[in-house]
């Protein structure tokens, strides 16, 4: 099933969307705004939460989110004041709102009070564990547990962060991770998490990829579940056992620019 000549066209793939103009169109340019660790973390976090829908309106979303906390988001995060939220309110992609957005903005303010990283968040029950040995299901799992641990939050809010458990893909947060994780000379994702490996990520298993992975009978399963990332995975695994999701360019690009 997955033979050399599967392995040579889908490097090549990675090769011609794995690269700096991929940028510009996608939800990924709104965290290269910035620099600093935390801005990156922070508005890549959001960029992946609210990727769904049209990418042209996903970044127009993201980059009003930037200007309403005032082009600093760890700065607004850490030091606003009850009157500074007032200028998010009335935000608004699809089914995310200003409810959402202002508990989104108490737990980073939680967070990076206690934690100079998000990563932290992710490696709650494994912050010894090595970093080709961590769990992505288990880092999902403790991380939404960790995310609405804060006393009060909207029960609304829970359905914008998903995790394994639920069954879900969890195609979102694993992009996010990708960003944070995966490392080349490319340009498009950061590489400044480093205590998680790229060999343990998941592919991000949105309806493009799906689409793809199946003609190339990487996925098999009827339903698609956390079970399909984690089956897709392992079948991309197989090309490159170090850096498996970096197929997730070559899938989503052949299934955004209808080669399939």
């Amino acid at each position: 099933m997955l033979d050399f000549n599967l392995k040579e066209f889908l490097d090549k793939k990675v090769l011609q969307y794995n690269r700096p103009g991929f940028i510009d169109h996608d939800p990924v340019c709104i965290p290269h705004l910035f620099e600093r660790k935390q801005d990156i973390e922070i508005m890549g976090f959001f960029a992946a939460v609210l990727a769904w829908g049209q990418r042209k309106t996903i970044i127009n979303k993201c980059r009003e989110l930037v200007e309403r906390m005032e082009g600093q988001p760890y700065e607004f995060i850490l030091t606003h004041r009850e009157e500074d939220l007032k200028r998010l309110l009335g935000f608004k992609h699809r089914t995310f709102n200003d409810t959402d957005l202002l508990y989104f903005v108490s737990f980073f303010r939680y967070h990076y009070s206690r934690f100079e990283s998000l990563e932290d968040a992710f490696l709650i029950g494994q912050e010894d564990v090595a970093p080709d040995a961590i769990s992505i299901e288990k880092a999902l799992n403790e991380f939404k547990n960790y995310f609405f641990s804060l006393p009060d939050y909207p029960l609304r809010t829970k359905k914008h962060i998903s995790s394994p458990a639920q069954k879900s893909t969890c195609k979102r947060l694993n992009m996010f991770l990708r960003w944070m994780v995966r490392h080349d000379e490319q340009g498009v994702d950061f590489g400044i998490w480093k205590r998680i490996s790229p060999s343990r990520l998941i592919c991000p298993c949105d309806v493009h990829v799906e689409r793809v992975a199946r003609k190339f009978h990487l996925i098999t399963m009827d339903k698609v579940t956390w079970k399909t990332a984690v089956e897709l995975t392992d079948n991309l695994l197989q090309l490159d056992a170090q850096d498996p999701v970096k197929y997730d360019f070559a899938l989503f690009g052949l299934g955004v620019e209808g080669e399939m």
